[in-house]
């Protein structure tokens, strides 16, 4: 009977270990669902609201301009921070408010994107802080989950800041 028990324990714990290595692989690699708070993306993503995260853009250097990623957070890396892509490595961005009377620009360096969120107002993002190292995207937000009655992919820019660059139209 011992030897009975001792099987099932250690089948058990076998499983529990594969299964644990798939799903750690699945979230490393394929995406995560990311349960989204603060004001700094409304109207596109508020308060409660559940995206997937998908991966794979990260790691082919996919990413692009007007896509929303989550990354973590220059100030604080235990946690996540979910930002619109408004600006890639060598992209000019103007980092004045719109009302002021002398505009003055940034360059975004080599190995960095510049990230806002679409509540200018409200959102502590890399006008704040600067550009922040690819290095710090965990995914790209594909879908919108929950709610569900906005369920789909997520809208375009409503603060019409990503300025595409002829180079931009070309890949298109």
């Amino acid at each position: 009977m011992l030897r009975r028990v001792l099987g099932q324990t250690l089948g058990f714990v076998g499983y529990t270990i594969q299964y644990g290595c798939i799903a750690h692989c699945a979230f490393e690699y394929i995406g995560e669902f990311v349960v989204c708070s603060g004001p700094s993306m409304e109207p596109t993503i508020v308060n409660h609201d559940v995206v997937f995260s998908e991966r794979m853009s990260r790691h082919l250097f996919k990413i692009q301009k007007g896509d929303i990623v989550i990354a973590k957070s220059p100030f604080d890396p235990n946690m996540n921070i979910c930002k619109r892509v408004i600006g890639l490595e060598g992209d000019k961005i103007c980092t004045s408010a719109p009302s002021d009377l002398f505009k003055t620009h940034t360059y975004v360096p080599k190995g960095h994107i510049w990230l806002e969120g679409d509540n200018l107002k409200n959102s502590t993002d890399s006008r704040s802080y600067g550009p922040i190292p690819y290095a710090l995207i965990r995914g790209r937000v594909c879908l919108k989950l929950w709610p569900p009655h906005s369920f789909g992919t997520l809208s375009e820019s409503p603060t019409q800041r990503i300025i595409k660059s002829p180079s931009d139209s070309d890949s298109d």
